[in-house]
């Protein structure tokens, strides 16, 4: 592995986050036999409006039934789990964090969904597929730690058929101005990688991908976070994001906010078609 993809798995693990969702969801009153999907949404999804922004995506997609979908950088499976849910997907998840693929996996088999998804450890510039392996691919607030972008989408068209759907939300650099650390994917600028929302689109089309749809979603993550930061105000709630981020996950929410307002990050979501035909 990298050093640069260790500082990154080192920003995510920590070795004891399975055992905190577990405590989170007793806290919660969920008896764990009788888990249900809808009880880890708010723990599960680590991007900006969690199961709402899922959702938009998806539903931007028009995925067929029994499609086969890849969620590259998975994090703990919670897209995964809500795309295995619409339309009999089948959904296979790749993720750089040993950790969150553990968790992923457990979570997936204690809600009875293991047998339509499937997890792997790896890195989305090399990824373990096939060409033409996916019907379609999303990818969620993933990019920033990655600086090769070109490399990245490139090997994303590749796992892709022609004609297959690919839908990407990821935050966007807006201006040259310096952000405001730590954010809830780096602690420094150093292993922080953002990139335009123009250079995305060019580099999408690189890659062999058309995109015919990008969608700014600041006023949606600006209303995000002033509720999610009134909430927190009142203390963490026993299953949310801040299991995932630790205890600056309230300092890290603000820094994403502030940075937004400011006009330095943009939170943009793109609809891209594989080139060719199936």
């Amino acid at each position: 592995m990298k050093n640069s993809d260790n500082a990154v798995v080192a920003h995510y693990e920590d070795g004891a986050l399975l055992a905190r969702i577990m405590a989170g969801i007793k806290a919660a009153g969920i008896d764990p036999n009788e888990l249900q999907a809808e009880h880890l949404a708010p723990v599960e999804e680590f991007h900006i409006g969690g199961r709402k922004a899922t959702e938009y995506l998806v539903s931007k997609m028009n995925l067929q039934a029994f499609s086969h979908v890849l969620d590259v950088g998975c994090g703990i499976g919670g897209a995964a789990r809500y795309l295995a849910t619409q339309d009999r997907t089948r959904v296979t998840g790749i993720d750089l964090t040993p950790e969150y693929i553990t968790v992923a996996k457990a979570l997936t088999t204690q809600l009875g969904l293991h047998e339509m998804i499937d997890f792997e450890i790896g890195s989305a510039l090399a990824m373990p597929f096939d060409n033409a392996y996916f019907d379609a691919g999303i990818s969620m607030h993933v990019a920033m730690n990655i600086p090769d972008r070109a490399s990245l989408y490139a090997e994303i068209a590749r796992v892709i058929k022609p004609g297959g759907v690919f839908g990407l939300y990821d935050v966007m650099k807006k201006n040259g101005d310096e952000l405001t650390y730590p954010m809830p994917w780096a602690e420094t600028a150093e292993t922080s990688h953002l990139a335009t929302a123009e250079a995305t689109f060019d580099l999408l089309n690189d890659s062999g991908f058309t995109v015919f749809e990008a969608d700014d979603r600041t006023e949606f993550a600006i209303e995000f976070f002033r509720k999610s930061l009134a909430a927190q105000a009142k203390g963490p709630g026993p299953l949310g994001i801040h299991l995932l981020m630790g205890d600056t996950a309230r300092e890290k929410f603000q820094n994403l906010l502030t940075n937004i307002q400011s006009g330095r990050i943009v939170p943009t979501q793109m609809i891209a078609k594989r080139n060719g035909q199936r």
